[in-house]
């Protein structure tokens, strides 16, 4: 636990000192910044107002930009070390690769997670000062939301880091999977159920595989629980899951497909050629 905490702590640190950092959370501080300076809190869509119709709108661009921000800053993690030699300093250290390999990844989440975090908490403060109704259970499942996100992408750049052989390979594969599945949100899905004439129910089951539509789905959940946007395929979904079931798939898988892929990335690690 002592070679996992002080790796978590040096990734921190590394990471800290990256100009990518202050950029990431330039990024999440100006959303919230000109949220309110266009007077997001004040308006109103579907009764939201105040900071539910906020946290609604941060939830949105945060699902667009969280993801690739993660995967470019993470994929240089493992490739990055190996393209730059490190790993035949490491292998002279009393450390073990699995306590390696689990510190940068908690310590880069830590990272990645904590700025979103703090910028919508900043939000909610100042609104709450501007005497503004709190909505707690929303922020809490926001959170957790935000949360899985981050660590579901942050488990597939550590896998793709840890396949490619060196950084330029690492981010030209992550920015690949991320248009990918922004893609097949909407667009791709539609052409190829049209085009091949698939059952509902496997277009549908196709989209839910995306971390990212199953984030979109959710937070749209949380201020229409009849999912009427989504149109037909919202009865699918509700027949399947229902409400509250859903709203726990929407947790569990992104939380489980990023372990997955994290383990992966460490069983080829461990079994890789390191230098």
């Amino acid at each position: 636990m002592k070679h996992l905490s002080l790796t978590a702590y040096t990734d921190v640190l590394e990471s800290l000192r990256a100009k990518w950092f202050l950029v990431y959370s330039a990024v999440f501080g100006g959303i919230l910044v000109l949220l309110f300076l266009f007077g997001v809190t004040e308006s109103r869509i579907m009764g939201f107002t105040g900071l539910s119709r906020l946290l609604v709108t941060y939830i949105q661009l945060s699902m667009a930009i969280l993801p690739v921000f993660v995967l470019v800053t993470t994929v240089r993690s493992v490739a990055g070390d190996r393209e730059a030699g490190v790993f035949e300093y490491l292998l002279s250290l009393p450390i073990g690769l699995g306590a390696w390999y689990w510190g940068k990844l908690i310590g880069r989440f830590a990272v990645v997670f904590l700025p979103v975090l703090i910028a919508m908490f900043g939000g909610v403060l100042w609104g709450a000062f501007r005497g503004a109704e709190v909505p707690w259970g929303l922020i809490g499942y926001y959170t957790l939301l935000l949360m899985a996100l981050a660590w579901c992408f942050l488990g597939i750049g550590m896998l793709i880091s840890t396949l490619a052989r060196n950084a330029d390979v690492a981010q030209g594969a992550a920015f690949v999977i991320w248009l990918t599945l922004l893609l097949f949100l909407d667009l791709i899905l539609l052409g190829v159920m049209i085009r091949e004439q698939l059952p509902p129910e496997s277009a549908v089951a196709i989209a839910l595989a995306n971390p990212m539509q199953v984030f979109r789905t959710a937070a749209m959940m949380l201020f229409d629980r009849q999912l009427v946007l989504l149109g037909p395929s919202a009865y699918l979904i509700l027949d399947a899951f229902g409400e509250v079931g859903y709203m726990v798939y929407a947790l569990v898988y992104p939380l489980l497909l990023g372990t997955l892929c994290a383990f992966g990335g460490y069983l080829l690690f461990r079994r890789s050629d390191l230098p």
